[in-house]
């Protein structure tokens, strides 16, 4: 997706519509790599083709979107994306924090995938979108597995993600934590995950965005 397109868009065939939020996308590219011939930005504002692949080959794709940026609707059946078995914040590289799960993010519509910020940032808390880069944002996603980071009895089900205001996000529900690679490094139930950007526990909040006077709603 390339800037001059359409924040949002849909794109239909006979099998399968395809939906794109563009205020979402942080132009991971997993949709134009994964399937060059149906999502096309140098085609301009209509540039995606569902036409050109089988919906089986989309919902590959589209699953595979971190933000959450494209989504599906399956005309010749009710299936629809299904929920993961574990709820999981992905931490990138100097960079956000990638959330999969039953995401309840307070004041927006259900959905399962999510990329937020955690450089403080965004012009579009709590999402992601991409200041990190200009802001030379440093962040390990390799944190050292935490002691008590031992699987959940249930590991799934509602993950409800609410900012407080001028502080962290406070995230709860079952939770994985897990490095880049996909290394469990903690677990739990509730968490107050940085998105100011100065703490000096990343991921985790400690206080600092009262040192240095965060805002955010």
């Amino acid at each position: 997706m390339g800037k001059g397109e359409s924040e949002m868009g849909k794109a239909a065939s006979d099998d399968i519509e395809i939906q794109f939020d563009g205020k979402k996308c942080i132009h991971a590219r997993k949709c134009v790599l994964g399937l060059p011939d149906v999502f096309d930005p140098s085609a301009g504002r209509q540039w995606m083709f569902p036409e050109n692949a089988s919906a089986e080959e989309i919902v590959r794709v589209v699953e595979a979107c971190p933000s959450g940026a494209l989504t599906y609707e399956l005309k010749s059946a009710d299936a629809k994306e299904a929920a993961p078995k574990v709820n999981t914040a992905r931490l990138w590289e100097n960079g956000p924090v990638e959330y999969h799960g039953e995401l309840e993010i307070d004041g927006e519509e259900p959905r399962l995938r999510a990329v937020l910020c955690r450089c403080g940032k965004s012009k579009n808390k709590p999402f992601c979108d991409n200041a990190h880069l200009k802001a030379d944002f440093v962040a390990t996603g390799d944190i050292a597995t935490k002691e008590d980071a031992e699987a959940l009895e249930v590991r799934d089900g509602p993950l409800a993600i609410k900012p407080i205001k001028d502080g962290p996000l406070m995230v709860s529900g079952n939770l994985e934590i897990v490095a880049g690679s996909g290394r469990r490094v903690a677990t739990g139930k509730r968490f107050a995950m940085c998105r100011c950007g100065a703490s000096k526990n990343k991921p985790f909040c400690d206080g600092s965005h009262k040192d240095i006077g965060f805002e955010a709603d």
